[in-house]
């Protein structure tokens, strides 16, 4: 594809944008700035070291952010070494776009493969593809546009709303519920029992966990992640909430709109996001925990009470990040400090 071509697939791209189609070369393909070669498209983002960068990489064309103190020395040097180049005012969703137009996504096409085992009272309505050795239970529905691929497996009652993708070996459980658009990754599993037991003088009683989960629109779960069932009630995740590979979401969750879950998170039941929550790697939520809209949890901390809107936490138990990174630089002094009151105490009680 021609870098000319390429930019009538950038949303950014106007007729005002400012621009260098040099050779207006052919590309191939797309790579990281350091890693390019000829014929690959690649991107700059505000913050690095823009100009060295930029010297060094064999890319043909690349993205320039548009704005920031270098953005005008960056588009000279760039047309100096005869690269193609368009300057956005986000280049990072400019690369997004430009890999969707230089790596087409493979749409399977419609059709039940014949060993397939579909319930008869399963419902697949048309342009819907169903991979080799899938299980489709009883009273499935299946919306148009839907891919289940190879080996997946949807228990009785799961209803898939319009273009949704499930990948080979993910396990959807009775009354799971996906909203449009929803993308569930291999191995991940949607509506498994909640832990629930309660205990009795003769040991653990098994609480039957009869609820449900639900999926609303465009959300996305991530490789070996689970997201299980309440005793009662529902498991709901936001519409266009993103959950990284590995994360665990207990019985009775409710998250708001578009969260990111990083790998390796886990959030135990009861627990309430707000719209818009991030939560690092492997940050833990305990039992009822509450984060607020737009509050952010960085890596490893661990959120056991309420988090108001717009906070950032960090530590375990979390704490506001200004005060954990004032804590932190005196992580590495304590020695010193507690050598300092030893030596205090001596000269107070000799």
């Amino acid at each position: 594809m021609r870098f000319s071509t390429l930019l009538s697939h950038l949303s950014e791209v106007t007729d005002t944008a400012p621009r260098h189609l040099g050779s207006d070369p052919e590309l191939s393909g797309a790579n990281a700035l350091d890693q390019a070669t000829a014929g690959q498209l690649s991107f700059l983002e505000p913050g690095n070291a823009l100009a060295a960068a930029l010297s060094a990489t064999g890319a043909s064309a690349v993205l320039i952010p548009a704005r920031g103190d270098e953005a005008e020395s960056l588009q000279a040097q760039a047309s100096a070494r005869g690269l193609a180049w368009v300057a956005l005012a986000d280049p990072r969703l400019g690369f997004a776009e430009a890999l969707e137009a230089l790596y087409p996504r493979i749409v399977e096409p419609p059709g039940i493969h014949a060993s397939a085992v579909v319930d008869p009272s399963a419902r697949l309505a048309d342009g819907v593809h169903v991979g080799a050795h899938t299980v489709i239970g009883a009273s499935v529905m299946v919306a148009a546009g839907c891919t289940i691929h190879a080996n997946a497996t949807l228990y009785r009652d799961v209803v898939l709303g319009e273009g949704c993708e499930i990948h080979s070996g993910a396990v959807l459980h009775p009354g799971s519920r996906l909203g449009r658009g929803c993308v569930v990754h291999s191995n991940a599993v949607i509506g498994s029992e909640g832990f629930g037991f309660v205990p009795t003088a003769s040991g653990w009683r098994k609480m039957p966990q009869t609820g449900q989960v639900i999926l609303d629109d465009g959300v996305e779960v991530g490789c070996g992640s689970t997201i299980d069932r309440p005793s009662v009630g529902e498991t709901r995740i936001g519409a266009g909430t993103k959950i990284d590979n590995l994360v665990h979401i207990g019985h009775g969750v409710v998250t708001g709109k578009g969260c990111a879950l990083a790998a390796q998170v886990g959030i135990a039941g009861g627990a309430r996001l707000g719209n818009g929550v991030i939560l690092a790697g492997q940050v833990g939520l305990a039992n009822k925990a509450v984060m607020g809209d737009r509050a952010i949890a960085s890596s490893k901390s661990g959120v056991h009470g309420e988090v108001a809107a717009g906070e950032v936490v960090s530590g375990y138990p979390a704490i506001p990040n200004r005060l954990w990174l004032r804590c932190s630089a005196a992580f590495n002094k304590l020695p010193e400090l507690a050598k300092a009151v030893r030596q205090l105490d001596k000269t107070r009680h000799p």
